[in-house]
């Protein structure tokens, strides 16, 4: 993925620093999580948003909202970290990765051209992009982002800007993008691309953080926004028509990259892009990585993007995979704060899904078949904190609560003044005792069963959502 950023307020509090101070400390590497700070702090140019550079700046509310209004309601998708780092699998030479896998060229320093000799050895003939998106749909996500092209420059489509890609430069002969985009159609799923705009280890004059170690990377950025960045972005979106374009490592880019990189958008744009394009752009959602906000983003749409293991890009050796509850509780915890969980899979080079990943994902379906009310179309909870472990959503005259512990003092929503009409678990149908105190407090009472990653109710309102100031 990527490394730290300042964020556009200025506040060096956002997902990456937080998200790779996190893995140095799994990895015993300070060091290496403060030098990837201090060169994001020296690479980072902020710039006031203008009309010539925010490709959406003069968007009306109106169509902002209709443009997010599939995003929202999904809040839950696929991340595939997916490239040529998935051959080598953290291992090189001998030596292992001590960081995620598809930053293996960067971290062992693998030199150009014996990183590319890599291509003569992916051929994924296993890869089939309808199970792919299938696995998705049983997972009950909603739409899937694929790596396009990550920091290594492999392109995983079909491009015309040279050779250095899955189609012209593997015996694999094949466009993973666009078969996953029509997979997705035939779905019902949405497609959206990753891609790596600035930071580029094989094109000459593609940014690398910590600089270069070869020669053959040498050039102008700028040089290789136009020569390679922006004619990819073009064909992505005029070929392949995503709906969501997610950047990563902004990297120095100037005005003028970005308005190389956006001329593509269309006149009229539906496209869903993150807040990492660059420059000050603000884009449409903010990005915090492997962690979720405490608070979320008031007035901003979001979206946490994590790992199901600790890695994005397949690594043989890591085998320390997050357990189904504790990949749906994040979910209820995020959906409870307005935003949205994009969960990554890295698949391995003979084109398969993990097993491990696979079947987490499938028991998070199953789980969503039943609760699904609770998750998808919901808003954030009106409650800022609540005497019980656990989350909740609303959705119209809908509240949903999210219980993973339930209280022996009985279930309790202090300060809600609506009145409640009754409460079942969503699961089951199964409708709830209530019990009105004198002082009209409500104890909703126990499920004869419980779930043992959370059990969600849903409570009918009398009339439309009001909670006392907490």
């Amino acid at each position: 993925m990527s490394v730290p950023k300042i964020d556009r307020t200025g506040q060096n509090t956002r997902m990456r620093a937080t998200a790779w101070i996190s893995i140095a400390s799994l990895i015993g590497s300070a060091v290496f999580a403060d030098a990837h700070l201090d060169i994001q702090k020296k690479g980072s140019k902020k710039a006031a948003v203008t009309d010539s550079v925010d490709p959406n700046a003069n968007e009306t509310p109106a169509h902002h909202e209709a443009r997010m209004r599939w995003w929202r309601e999904a809040r839950f998708g696929m991340f595939i970290h997916w490239g040529l780092y998935a051959v080598p699998a953290g291992t090189y030479n001998g030596a292992r990765t001590q960081n995620i896998g598809e930053w293996i060229m960067h971290d062992l320093k693998i030199p150009v051209s014996d990183y590319a000799s890599l291509a003569a050895k992916f051929n994924p003939t296993e890869f089939n992009a309808d199970e792919w998106v299938a696995i998705a749909k049983a997972a009950g996500m909603k739409y899937i982002v694929m790596t396009s092209k990550h920091h290594e420059g492999f392109a995983m489509f079909h491009t015309k800007v040279d050779a250095f890609n899955i189609y012209d430069g593997t015996p694999f002969k094949r466009d993973p993008i666009m078969e996953m985009s029509e997979a997705c159609k035939k779905a019902g799923i949405k497609f959206g691309v990753y891609y790596s705009q600035a930071q580029d280890w094989h094109h000459a004059g593609g940014a690398a953080y910590g600089g270069h170690w070869d020669t053959a990377q040498d050039g102008d950025l700028h040089e290789y926004v136009k020569k390679v960045a922006a004619p990819q972005v073009k064909e992505l979106l005029t070929k392949y028509k995503p709906a969501v374009l997610w950047w990563d490592t902004e990297v120095q880019m100037s005005k003028e990259d970005i308005k190389e990189l956006t001329a593509a958008f269309p006149a009229d744009p539906w496209l869903v892009a993150n807040n990492r394009l660059g420059n000050g752009v603000p884009g449409d959602t903010e990005t915090p990585e492997q962690f979720i906000p405490a608070t979320g983003f008031p007035g901003r749409d979001w979206e946490t993007c994590m790992t199901i293991n600790d890695t994005w890009g397949y690594k043989s050796f890591d085998r320390n995979f997050k357990s189904t509850q504790t990949l749906l509780r994040n979910l209820i915890d995020i959906a409870s704060k307005g935003g949205n969980y994009l969960l990554n899979v890295g698949p391995e080079p003979k084109g398969v899904i993990p097993t491990p990943e696979v079947d987490r994902l499938k028991q998070m379906g199953e789980w969503l078949d039943k609760n699904g009310d609770s998750i998808y179309g919901t808003s954030a909870s009106p409650f800022k904190k609540l005497p019980f472990d656990g989350r909740c959503t609303v959705e119209g005259r809908k509240l949903y609560v999210n219980v993973f512990a339930w209280p022996e003092s009985g279930l309790t929503l202090p300060g809600l003044k609506t009145k409640i009409r009754g409460a079942h678990v969503l699961a089951t149908g199964k409708r709830l005792k209530l019990i009105k105190a004198a002082d009209g407090t409500v104890t909703i009472s126990k499920p004869a069963e419980l779930d043992p990653i959370s059990t969600a109710i849903e409570v009918d309102l009398a009339g439309k959502l009001e909670v006392d100031p907490q």
